[in-house]
């Protein structure tokens, strides 16, 4: 399907055949940086992809030569002169949006290339699977302006772990892909030229799974993880599986498996 723009926002959403919707900061020319235009545009992209029952998977792209530089500094100088409540409101509307990437239903994927700054970096950390090149560069930057990185903070200290955060939005340095890799934030590192390819195979795997069991992983993975391993946890687990076993998507699943043919999912998503 081709892409669709949202006028003036700087944002591209293409569907393929197999619901595999890629969603593109276009915005190359000043390295994709955001204002509160292209954050509302990107929320409202990812409402109308996770209420889309035809999208199976999503993949966080961009055009240029970076991710994101982070936030639009006319947008900043713009914010300076608000009131504090302007600014409060101004603020959640980038918190919610990393709040809706995070918590979105279907598989994510960010395809990382160039730089990813401050809310750029917060963005590939709210995506489940992040796969970069070698060439991309990461930073914290907010601290040489005055500010923090309030909003990306949690989902940056949920990829990475509250010590690494420490450091990395305490001195605002760059690091690169390995780096990346080693901390956690993202999962693989391969060549440019290999990107989209290994994206593509990574979306065909998540395109295995059931839908709904996909949704119920990601939920239960963000649940478990905020939890002690206590009684309520093991009663909860398995009244979450025990859920899934008489779900019609699990009985789908299982005998499938036993006939020894492929699942209806799958066979939908080859149409």
């Amino acid at each position: 399907m081709a892409p669709s723009p949202d006028a003036l926002t700087g944002i591209t959403v293409a569907t393929d055949a197999r619901g595999i919707a890629t969603v593109t900061l276009d915005r190359p020319e000043i390295h994709n940086a955001f204002d509160d235009a292209m954050i509302a545009a990107l929320t409202r992209a990812l409402h109308d992809l996770d209420a889309d029952a035809a999208v199976r998977v999503v993949v966080l792209a961009a055009s240029g030569r970076s991710f994101s530089a982070g936030a639009n500094l006319n947008w900043m100088q713009r914010m300076a002169g608000y009131s504090e409540a302007q600014n409060v409101e101004d603020a959640l509307g980038l918190a919610r949006l990393m709040h809706v990437l995070y918590t979105f239903r279907k598989p994510t994927l960010a395809r990382v290339h160039g730089s990813a700054f401050a809310g750029g970096l917060g963005l590939v950390a709210c995506c489940d699977i992040a796969v970069a090149a070698p060439e991309a560069t990461f930073c914290l930057t907010e601290v040489r302006l005055g500010m923090i990185p309030a909003v990306i903070t949690p989902y940056v200290v949920a990829a990475i772990g509250e010590r690494q955060a420490r450091r990395y939005c305490l001195t605002a340095e760059r690091f690169d892909a390995a780096e990346a890799l080693r901390l956690g934030l993202v999962h693989e590192v391969v060549e440019a030229a290999a990107l989209d390819a290994r994206i593509d195979a990574l979306a065909g795997q998540l395109l295995l799974g059931g839908p709904g069991a996909l949704a119920e992983c990601k939920a239960w993975v963000a649940e478990a993880a905020a939890r002690p391993i206590d009684e309520a946890l093991v009663v909860e687990s398995a009244r979450r599986i025990a859920a899934l076993r008489a779900s019609p998507e699990g009985r789908e699943g299982v005998t499938a498996f036993l006939e020894k043919r492929t699942a209806r999912w799958v066979a939908e998503a080859k149409r």
